[in-house]
């Protein structure tokens, strides 16, 4: 949709992603998109090298998020969810969703492919 103004499809998804989640780092958005984490990384570090994006070391991931401080931020966000509006109905579902609650304290992980025992 603003590949045009931004140059490229990747970044546009990125900033998407970044407006969506609030934050996440490459690999993430990457799998997300089902993209290369080549051409993800590409883009961030081209938003990171102009301002709109920071990012910042949690373990062993590089987190990106949108910078607070970019001169343009609002005008950028406001036209990106208006681009948003435009989008398939399937990727502005898979955007507009967002899990806010951590997982409950000593809730067992259920792995793909193990069996799930149910109580009666």
């Amino acid at each position: 949709m603003l590949k045009v103004l931004l140059g490229s499809k990747d970044k546009e998804l990125v900033l998407q992603y970044l407006i969506a989640k609030k934050n996440g780092y490459a690999s993430k958005i990457a799998r997300y998109f089902d993209v290369k984490p080549s051409q993800i990384i590409k883009q961030l570090d081209s938003l990171e090298e102009g301002g709109v994006v920071v990012s910042f070391q949690v373990g062993n991931a590089r987190v990106y998020e949108l910078n607070p401080r970019y001169f343009f931020k609002d005008e950028l966000v406001a036209l990106l969810k208006k681009a948003l509006s435009a989008y398939p109905p399937e990727l502005q579902k898979k955007l507009s969703v967002v899990r806010t609650a951590p997982r409950k304290k000593g809730k067992k992980y259920i792995l793909k492919g193990d069996s799930v025992e149910t109580e009666l």
